[in-house]
């Protein structure tokens, strides 16, 4: 199949532009041109240089192409979709759009969430944003049948650490945690949470690649794999070789100090999250997620330290969360003692 990635090398999308091309797909990646694929492990691909922001730019770079697939990696508007529609409409079978799990209602009303959770979240924009995306999506297919499928990851990993709170694509987290640096760690640290390496994120996502069945529904895709906060700062520790000091601090504390926490945690971290993958594994029977976590944080480990350009540390990230600690410590100063 001829597929089009848009993006195609960040953490998610890298993992699943491999996968195509080892399953033999014939792949374009569509972005600005100005990160190497070979970084991330991608040769053989076709770099198709254009802003998507820029319709007149995609128009021009892509010619007379149609496409079996266009999977948009980097739509975080309603506008994007819509634009995409614009763009694709007749030139593709399938049209992938990748939401998020932050846009099931939190808190959840149901411990095992499955695709007909409703979508809310007055918490956090990102994830209002992701619900209108879907929306237009579905608006899309309704009214002139366009291809669209939604697809919704929930914290997946492989070149960005899978952590609430002290960093994503740098090395601060771990740079920390060998300093013998305090771990902020949201609630008591004992709700649940899945975590999914984007290698079996990507088993999932292509397996429905070709499948016109799947054309105006939505999906997760995560590991089956449920662990505690606690459970998965401990682990990331380990296979750096230390053992972590956790200091623990209610989600709504955090919020309250920094807005930023209002969505990242009440609107999805702070609230246990198990997922029901009957779903996918109905439309791709071979999809299960083989990489358990103890593995794949050694696998994030060895990424960020095979080149020491990934190896960023972020002063500001360190003032952050010494800021929460000492103003939960303040706080509990007040308290009086019984």
């Amino acid at each position: 199949m001829k597929l089009l990635f848009i993006g195609g090398t960040g953490n998610i999308s890298a993992a699943c532009v491999r996968l195509a091309l080892i399953q033999g797909h014939e792949v374009f990646i569509l972005n600005r041109a100005n990160r190497d694929p070979s970084a991330f492990g991608i040769h053989g691909a076709t770099t198709i240089s254009a802003d998507i922001r820029d319709e007149a730019s995609v128009v021009a770079a892509v010619g007379s192409r149609n496409f079996d697939v266009v999977a948009n990696f980097i739509a975080f508007k309603p506008t994007d979709v819509e634009r995409d529609v614009r763009l694709f409409s007749g030139r593709c079978s399938q049209y992938f759009f990748i939401s998020s799990a932050s846009a099931y209602e939190k808190p959840l009303r149901h411990p095992f969430v499955t695709e007909s959770h409703p979508l809310k979240n007055p918490y956090w924009e990102y994830s209002r944003d992701k619900i209108a995306c879907e929306e237009a999506c579905t608006l899309a297919y309704r009214r002139q049948g366009f291809p669209s499928v939604i697809v919704r990851p929930s914290l997946t990993y492989d070149t960005v650490w899978p952590i609430a709170i002290g960093g994503w694509d740098d090395f601060t987290f771990i740079d920390r945690i060998r300093r013998g640096g305090e771990i902020v760690v949201h609630g008591d640290g004992t709700s649940l949470w899945t975590v999914t390496h984007s290698e079996d994120f990507a088993r999932g996502f292509n397996g429905l690649f070709g499948n016109t069945g799947a054309i105006g529904h939505s999906f997760h895709i995560t590991s089956d794999e449920v662990l505690t906060w606690d459970q998965l700062y401990t682990t990331l520790a380990e296979a750096a070789g230390v053992a972590p000091k956790l200091i623990r601090i209610p989600s709504e504390f955090l919020a309250a100090i920094n807005d930023w926490e209002r969505g990242n945690l009440l609107g999805d971290k702070a609230h246990s999250a198990i997922f029901d993958n009957s779903k996918i594994k109905h439309f791709v029977p071979s999809f299960k997620a083989a990489i358990s976590f103890h593995e794949g944080a050694r696998r994030t480990l060895a990424w960020f330290e095979a080149d020491s350009s990934r190896r960023k540390i972020i002063p500001q990230i360190n003032n952050t969360m010494d800021g929460y600690i000492a103003a939960w410590r303040a706080a509990l100063a007040t308290l009086p003692r019984k």
